[in-house]
């Protein structure tokens, strides 16, 4: 009896020392935060940030955008390989982002606008996805869904950008929810941003990390953006990061655009190889 309760003790003991050290290392807000980034500054907000005197995000009808999953910055070529590929990019769409002094110095110096969702903090350092641009969104909500298992949130940024025709773009960038049994919180975590995007009337992007690596996620994926009108862009060449399952992890879907062309090429400066897209508006002839 007496070993019973000392290994019950010991086990006690153990469980609450990783889960001491497990939240001294996270921390993450109940409420989704919204956090900006411009010239070497940092703000953070609510849930939503808001400018309605920003300028068009396009250059010339023209629209390149950049999606990567950028591990973190674990890598010691991130920053050459992210300063290579968002050369002549309008948007770039990153997903696990660690908000680190040298990557908010590098956004500085390169001239972009960056809006990161705040998931969660490693070391008092934020990580989520972030959009970049050249200009400000006109609006910018941040969204979360806690991780099941990890008890972690996994992030997506709703934002929308002015258009030099008159219309608004709405751009997802999203960080899909990965370990769970079934695809229940997939699902909700999907229909929090596809129930903002039904209220849209102009062109979409919806890009990330879907996280889609079984045949369930695929289809709750796709069932719930085809529902928009939405259509996944084809690349060539595709050397997209797959899962075991042979399933993409990474997706790109549109609507109300002109697709020109797509590829995803192979990097050594993460675990995932990055997309790179080019659209044209459609009212360009």
């Amino acid at each position: 009896m007496k070993k019973v309760v000392y290994f019950a003790l010991i086990a006690l003991v153990l469980s609450l020392t990783v889960i001491i050290g497990y939240q001294s290392v996270f921390s993450y807000s109940q409420q989704a935060q919204l956090t900006s980034i411009s010239a070497n500054q940092v703000h953070g907000s609510l849930h939503c940030y808001r400018n309605q005197k920003a300028s068009v995000v396009d250059n010339s009808a023209r629209l390149d955008l950049l999606v990567w999953n950028i591990y973190k910055q674990n890598k010691p070529n991130w920053k050459e390989q992210l300063a290579k590929l968002s050369q002549g990019k309008q948007l770039v769409l990153l997903q696990e982002a660690s908000m680190t002094s040298e990557l908010t110095e590098w956004i500085s110096e390169q001239g972009w606008f960056g809006s990161q969702v705040d998931a969660f903090k490693a070391f008092d350092t934020s990580a989520g996805v972030l959009n970049l641009s050249l200009t400000t969104p006109s609006k910018a909500c941040a969204y979360t869904e806690l991780e099941p298992w990890l008890r972690l949130p996994k992030s997506a940024l709703y934002a929308l950008y002015p258009l030099s025709s008159g219309e608004r773009l709405a751009v997802v960038n999203i960080h899909a929810i990965n370990f769970t049994y079934g695809t229940a919180e997939y699902h909700r975590q999907l229909s929090a941003l596809t129930k903002e995007l039904a209220k849209h009337q102009g062109p979409i992007i919806v890009a990330g990390d879907f996280n889609s690596w079984s045949e369930e996620r695929f289809s709750v994926m796709s069932k719930a953006l085809a529902s928009l009108g939405l259509q996944e862009v084809a690349y060539q060449p595709d050397h997209r990061t797959q899962f075991v399952t042979g399933l993409p992890l990474d997706h790109v879907f549109y609507r109300g655009l002109v697709l020109e062309k797509a590829e995803a090429s192979i990097s050594d400066a993460s675990d995932h190889n990055p997309i790179l897209v080019s659209f044209r508006l459609a009212t360009d002839s």
